[in-house]
């Protein structure tokens, strides 16, 4: 009888602890942001703030492309080109449209690059940005042809064309249509350069693959965020090939740097600042103040 007392017991005790469904449902998941780096804790809302650079390390988080927009562009002026393109599956590759469709509704975007004009502390331009929570910012077809069409549309305006990049490479579900695409902006860019008009490149973690080979390292300057990582190819795939071990910091912005691949690496919180600068410097005709 005793021991029949005590499991009794040990039931309504434990019945005690069970967390109710209905008050953890209604817990924000997102009220809190660990950082990966420095692993410390902060309200969502205070990184956000932040710029969404970690409050105590600096670490600087990923950013969509309306966050982007919103912290870099002159407020109410941003206006969005070619909304309506949206990516095929020539290939015939298994659930491709279907989650192109999810990623498409988890980011508001039509596809993996944000393009649209603006105004920059009062000069015109006209900007990308790549979002990598869109297929990882993979480069298909379309989002080669939203770059292309953005960058022609700045050299008509004959105004600064500016990309923040962030990618994953080439899109493979588009196989040699996705290759295509680093010689299409490519082209592109050079027609811009030949009219005298600047292009700068903002190189986000990560920049890799196909567009770290085409577009993102073809800018007249050439600048990155703290840290971001810029490269071809894996540092795997690189050990084997040359048989040598490489530097920890092989292949991050401070790297490059370092060895004359970048011209800056500037602060998220002074990014917007210091650009806009650079594009009054080189407005055409000159400038009178800066």
């Amino acid at each position: 009888m005793a021991i029949r007392n005590l499991l009794t017991k040990n039931r309504k005790k434990s019945k005690g602890v069970i967390v109710n469904k209905k008050s953890e449902s209604s817990f924000p998941a997102d009220l809190m942001t660990k950082c990966p780096f420095c692993r410390k804790i902060f309200l969502t809302k205070e990184v956000e703030t932040n710029l969404k650079v970690c409050p105590n390390c600096d670490h600087h988080f990923k950013m969509t492309a309306w966050e982007r927009i919103d912290s870099f562009i002159d407020v109410d002026t941003f206006t969005p080109f070619e909304e309506n393109l949206r990516s095929t599956n020539p290939l015939n590759f298994p659930s491709y449209v279907e989650k192109a469709e999810s990623d498409m509704e988890k980011t508001g975007l039509n596809e993996a690059v944000l393009t649209g004009s603006g105004t920059l502390k009062g000069e015109q331009v006209v900007v990308a940005v790549m979002d990598s929570h869109f297929r990882m910012g993979s480069m298909g077809s379309v989002v080669g042809e939203k770059i292309t069409r953005a960058i022609e549309k700045a050299t008509e305006l004959e105004v600064p064309f500016i990309i923040f990049t962030a990618s994953g490479g080439a899109r493979m579900q588009e196989g040699v249509l996705s290759l295509m695409q680093m010689a299409k902006t490519s082209v592109a860019l050079k027609r811009h350069s030949d009219n005298g008009l600047l292009f700068i490149s903002i190189m986000t973690d990560p920049t890799t693959g196909g567009v770290s080979a085409s577009f993102a390292s073809l800018g007249d300057i050439n600048i990155a965020e703290p840290k971001a990582l810029i490269g071809f190819a894996g540092r795997r795939v690189i050990e084997q090939t040359v048989r040598e071990k490489l530097p920890d910091d092989f292949q991050t912005a401070e790297f490059l740097l370092a060895h004359g691949q970048l011209d800056a690496i500037f602060h998220r919180h002074e990014m917007r600042d210091k650009v806009a600068t650079i594009v009054k410097l080189h407005r055409k005709g000159g400038v009178s103040h800066v």
